[in-house]
């Protein structure tokens, strides 16, 4: 019967993609393939978002979250992270925002380059484009891990770059041909496909537990959500780290980042993208809470077992999607694996293609192309970024660790330049003397600073005191900042640096009057 279950996973991975390139029609402009000329609504917008944020990594590793937090910590702890996601969404649909869409601007960074000059907009955008390339192929490598666990259930032993290039194809097919259109709508499908097949796992679980579990969850403390007691330079999920850290770094994300951005320049209008942008966080909230809530079950239903040590897996990642294929009827388990693997298809290809066009290949020729030609570089650069993002998945498929969740290893890597980014664009905004020379100074000494205190400053897990710098990996007491703290101390390290820096100019930079003009009226033909 197991034959069902790939049948369907084979069906959805073909279809998927074909169903992208029929909804996104012919495009006949590179405005058409990168913003959709304004043609989606709102609510397929915040779908599509919530699903390019969290995606196979919700999916997969935020159960595990909840099921190895020890006794005592919390096991939805997780879920203050994205009350802070709430309040950041809402700052950028106000201060970023209008900036993006009211302007009809093709990227995020295209701000930059009004507001600076080139030389900030070509350092923004290569700084997302490295941070995407390893954030997604870290992505693209979470999504064949259930693969992997289903084909070694038929005694198939596949590697996982052979998965991961396959999972590639599939990805780029639509978004070569349907442009964001395409990538916008099928993220939205795929998103209601795996929180339907959570569901489905609920109800499972649900006739599988025994009586009192609840209660013993409870005791517990598999349902506390707010962490008052961890260190809040060093508990990942400590309240005020979680609120404040997870606020910024929503700002960050949803602001600063152009695979968030595109989803949103899609909409009709600025009203339109703001009701997709903070009906996103709520959407996130209830995510985060369903499989938070799978994994306490998981915990219970396995008696809270190491899934390393006694369960005998590979990672701790790959607990909920052995239980999908062992577990789960079948069909049933075809279909909630089809909704993990969905998660792949939310592809960040597009905004890799936008930004690399018309804010670094411009710049580099030192012209505009006609709407033709960026059509025709962004298809090109599509399968470029395609073929990038397939090896850099097979080699976290080698490299990566195995002992923290991959959600928590994903949201690291972008601690290195969030901070930077967003600085960037609040450097502009809050600096009047401020020049492009400052802001690229700012900008690189921040990267150069968060890597230094990511990778060597360590603190005492207890008491939050800085123990001293030490480049090996943290363990026992001694452990790095928590992830949340990254993209504030990189802002405040920009604003510092180019705050500075721009007390040597005597006048304001006539750039920050010109992104503060009103906009011109539009001529009008005179009426008959």
């Amino acid at each position: 019967m197991r034959a069902l279950d790939l049948a369907i996973i084979a069906v959805f991975l073909v279809g998927m993609p074909l169903l992208g390139i029929a909804i996104g029609g012919r495009q006949k402009s590179g405005n058409d393939y990168f913003v959709g000329e304004g043609k989606i609504s709102w609510w397929v917008a915040c779908l599509s978002v919530v699903s390019a944020e969290t995606s196979t990594l919700t999916v997969l590793s935020v159960p595990t979250v909840a099921y190895i937090a020890t006794p005592g910590a919390g096991g939805m702890t997780y879920l203050s992270l994205a009350i802070g996601y709430i309040a950041g969404r809402i700052v950028v649909s106000f201060v970023l925002l209008p900036r993006y869409v009211a302007g009809n601007l093709v990227t995020a960074y295209a701000f930059l380059g009004k507001r600076f000059g080139g030389g900030v907009q070509g350092t923004a955008s290569v700084t997302f484009l490295l941070t995407r390339l390893l954030a997604d192929g870290l992505r693209l490598f979470a999504t064949a891990i259930p693969i992997k666990v289903v084909l070694g259930a038929y005694g198939l032993s596949v590697s996982y770059w052979i998965i991961v290039l396959a999972l590639g194809i599939a990805m780029v097919i639509y978004s070569f041909f349907g442009g964001v259109r395409a990538v916008v709508w099928v993220d939205a499908i795929q998103m209601l496909w795996y929180v339907l097949g959570g569901v489905a796992v609920i109800w499972v679980l649900s006739n599988e537990l025994p009586d009192g579990w609840l209660t013993r969850a409870f005791d517990a403390n598999k349902f506390q959500i707010l962490d008052f007691s961890s260190s809040p330079l060093t508990g990942q999920y400590a309240f005020v780290a979680a609120l404040i850290g997870g606020a910024v770094l929503s700002m960050a994300s949803h602001g600063s980042d152009q695979l968030i951005v595109q989803r949103l320049q899609a909409t009709n209008d600025l009203r339109e993208a703001k009701k997709a942008l903070i009906a996103s966080g709520f959407v996130v909230f209830f995510q985060f809470a369903l499989f938070l809530f799978i994994g306490v079950m998981l915990w219970a239903f396995y008696n809270g077992l190491d899934p390393v040590k006694q369960l005998g897996l590979g990672s701790n990642d790959e607990l909920f999607a052995n239980f999908i294929v062992t577990e789960l009827p079948s069909g049933l388990s075809g279909f909630v694996i089809a909704g993990i693997l969905a998660a792949a298809l939310s592809s960040s290809l597009g905004a890799l293609a936008s930004s690399t066009v018309t804010d670094v290949y411009e710049r580099v020729i030192g012209r505009e192309l006609s709407d033709t030609d960026r059509l025709k570089q962004g298809r090109i650069w599509t399968v470029i970024w395609a073929g990038l993002l397939i090896v850099f998945a097979g080699g976290f498929a080698s490299f990566a660790s195995q002992s923290d969740p991959i959600v928590v290893q994903g949201l690291s890597i972008t601690g290195y330049t969030y901070g930077a980014l967003l600085g960037a664009f609040l450097l502009g905004l809050m600096i009047k003397k401020a020049r492009q020379r400052d802001a690229i100074i700012a900008f690189v000494s921040t990267v150069v600073v968060m890597g230094f205190v990511i990778l060597g400053v360590k603190f005492d897990k207890t008491d939050g005191s800085v123990v001293g710098i030490d480049f090996s990996k943290a363990a026992g007491d001694n452990v790095a900042l928590a992830f949340p703290w990254y993209t504030l101390l990189g802002v405040i390290i920009t604003l510092i640096v180019g705050g500075l820096l721009s007390l040597r100019h005597k006048s304001d930079d006539p750039r920050y009057a010109q992104i503060n003009a009103p906009e011109e009226p539009a001529a009008t033909e005179p009426k008959a």
